[in-house]
């Protein structure tokens, strides 16, 4: 485990023990089952207050994308507790397979998200969310997501080129930011021709004010609930260049809670062994990934202590060194190593054809 320790509020290249915490508990739950029952499961116990017209975000991935969360998990999660739900997604800033409409369809049929309604916010426009920042007054997100009563944040928890990493935090405030002008007001400063000009703790700091311009919409009725599989350090906006997982799988945790979910995924990965949990740690804070986390805390957008139950063995209360305990090393199957392989060549092939047209 990494020895560096600093305040809540400063340094974003380092990690805070749970012991230098202040403040309240919230309730995070945990489990091994990596399946959709494990899924249906955690979702099950933070539920409560979803209702209405329902959005679920989720990375759907770039096509082919490796490691995002299986298709049929989520299939079977919506089918069976959230039928009438709408996966919400928006265009990217960056160009690839979902920066317009047109495209983003298509992947999404590749991925094969088409077992239910997915809304493009951001198809026909923007709306701005208020938000009391210090960067930002408002943020613009896709015109329909204010037509939404609650928000369950179904996220695949990673590493991430510029954040660090990826979980409820980033789903929330990249994900829900609009393709053109909500993405380049964090990503971008303003007279910058450099596309991703801002970076570390100015960029978690944009990235956060993001999400709670989205949360201040929907209020308590939301949940968050993080994947911790296939964890690249690379985000599954990369799709099948992602860097490969070297990190074990760990389980999946859930709160109502978006700080103390994504500070519970962070203490896992720092639970981890040194050689199981180097290159996420490497990522996180060579990137000044904290600061999404101590800012969080500044914006009063939840707890970083919190109450870890395991679901396994009847809501006992547990620590992240128990949670982790025996995982078993990283092994990428033969038949996924297979789809990556095929979806490398097929990119190669798209691309060498495009050149000779």
């Amino acid at each position: 485990m990494s020895k560096n320790i600093c305040k809540p509020g400063t340094g974003g290249e380092r990690y805070v023990p749970y012991e230098e915490r202040t403040g309240n508990e919230s309730i995070v739950y945990f489990t091994r089952d990596l399946s959709p029952e494990g899924l249906r499961k955690l979702y099950n116990r933070v539920k409560g207050r979803i209702g209405g017209r329902v959005a679920v975000k989720l990375h759907t991935g770039e096509q082919y994308g490796p490691n995002i969360i299986p298709r049929d998990w989520v299939e079977n999660l919506i089918r069976t507790e959230l039928p009438d739900a709408t996966i919400v997604e928006t265009n990217t800033f960056y160009e690839g397979d979902r920066d317009t409409t047109e495209k983003h369809r298509k992947t999404l049929e590749v991925n094969g998200w088409t077992f239910c309604p997915v809304d493009i916010t951001d198809d026909q426009g923007t709306a701005d969310l208020p938000v009391n920042g210090k960067w930002f007054d408002h943020m613009t997100v896709g015109k329909t997501l204010p037509e939404y009563d609650s928000l369950v944040a179904l996220t695949h928890f990673k590493g991430h080129t510029m954040g660090g990493f990826g979980g409820s935090n980033k789903n929330i405030g990249i994900g829900c930011a609009d393709g053109r002008i909500g993405k380049k007001m964090i990503h971008q400063a303003e007279g910058s021709d450099d596309q991703w000009s801002i970076a570390e703790e100015e960029l978690m700091e944009r990235m956060t004010e993001s999400t709670k311009a989205t949360l201040g919409h929907f209020g308590v009725h939301t949940c968050f609930i993080d994947v911790m599989r296939n964890i690249s350090v690379s985000c599954d906006c990369e799709g099948c260049l992602a860097e490969p997982v070297v990190t074990p799988d760990i389980g999946i945790v859930a709160s109502n809670d978006i700080l103390a979910a994504d500070q519970a995924c962070v203490d896992l990965i720092y639970a981890l062994s040194e050689t199981d949990g180097a290159a996420m740690r490497e990522r996180i804070e060579s990137r000044h990934g904290h600061r999404q986390l101590s800012y969080m805390e500044e914006m009063e957008m939840g707890n970083r202590r919190y109450i870890l139950l395991d679901v396994d063995k009847g809501d006992a209360r547990v620590t992240p060194a128990d949670c982790v305990e025996g995982v078993v090393p990283f092994v990428e199957l033969p038949e996924v190593a297979e789809r990556r392989m095929k979806a490398l060549a097929a990119m190669a092939a798209a691309e060498a054809a495009k050149a000779e047209n």
